[in-house]
C-alpha cells in the first residue's frame, strides 16, 4: 500500500508522514530529502545556483548522493558521508526550491523515488508525491494550514520556540515566496490532487492529524480486503 501525503512547506507533510508509517509499520519516504541532498551537493561542489538548469544525469549521478533503508525510513550520504542530519541546514531550506524546479533533476529523481517503493508497504510526502511521483498511490492526502501557523512550526523545526513577531512575519512571507516558486513552476508544479483528500490542519493537535490519517488508511485497508 502506498499513502502519498502533499501540501505545502510547513503544513507537516514530512512530521505527520513519518508518525503515520510508525502507527501503520509502514515505511516512510521524504521524497524532499532526495532534492535536499542533491542540492547539499551542489553547494559543496561550489555550483552556482543560477546554473543548476544545465545539470543532466551524468552530472548529477557524478553526486554520488545514495539513500539506503533505515529502521522506518531512509539515510542519506554523499560519497562515504552521512549527510541525513546535513541536509536539514538553513543554507539548504533557502535553495532546494530552485534544484527541485530543474527539470532534469525530477526526472532523473523520478524513477529512484518510484524504486524503493517496490514490495513494501510506504508512506511518502512531498509536493507532488501524489500528482507525479505516485499518481496511483491508494490514499492520497493534501494537508493545508494557516500560513502564520506554518510559520510557527517551521520555525518550532529550525530550534526557535518563542519566535518574535518579526521572525513569524519574516516566515511567512518567505513560506509565500516558496508557495508562489513550487506552483508556478513549469516542471512538476504543487497542487492538490484530483482524489485527495484534504486535511486542514491549522486547528489539529498533531496526534489527531496522524490519527485521522492512520484511520483513513485503515478504512483503504478494510475496503480492498473485503
Amino acid at each position: 500500500m502506498i499513502i502519498a501525503i502533499d501540501g505545502p512547506a510547513g503544513s507537516g507533510k514530512s512530521s505527520t508522514a513519518k508518525a503515520v508509517a510508525a502507527k501503520l509499520g509502514f515505511r516512510h519516504l521524504d521524497s524532499g530529502a532526495f532534492y535536499r541532498t542533491l542540492t547539499l551537493a551542489a553547494l559543496q561542489r561550489a555550483i552556482p545556483a543560477d546554473s543548476w538548469d544545465e545539470l543532466d544525469g551524468p552530472a548529477l549521478a557524478n553526486f554520488k548522493i545514495d539513500a539506503q533503508p533505515s529502521e522506518s525510513g531512509f539515510k542519506f550520504s554523499i560519497g562515504d558521508d552521512d549527510v541525513t542530519n546535513e541536509i536539514r541546514s538553513p543554507e539548504v531550506n533557502a535553495h532546494v526550491s530552485q534544484m527541485a524546479a530543474v527539470r532534469a533533476v525530477r526526472e532523473w529523481l523520478l524513477e529512484r523515488l518510484r524504486s524503493v517503493a517496490k514490495s513494501t508497504n510506504l508512506v511518502a510526502d512531498g509536493r507532488d508525491i501524489g500528482t507525479v511521483v505516485f499518481p496511483q498511490a491508494d490514499l492520497k492526502i493534501f494537508l493545508v494550514a494557516q500560513s502564520e501557523i506554518r510559520a510557527r512550526r517551521r520555525l518550532s523545526e529550525q530550534g526557535n520556540q518563542t519566535p518574535s513577531k518579526i521572525d513569524i512575519q519574516n516566515e511567512v512571507d518567505r513560506l509565500g515566496r516558496r508557495d508562489r516558486m513550487d506552483s508556478q513552476r513549469a516542471v512538476a508544479p504543487l497542487k492538490q490532487a484530483d482524489d485527495a483528500v484534504v486535511i486542514d490542519t491549522t486547528d489539529l493537535s498533531f496526534d489527531e492529524q496522524v490519527e485521522e490519517i492512520v484511520r483513513l488508511a485503515r478504512v483503504r485497508m478494510a475496503n480492498a480486503d473485503a
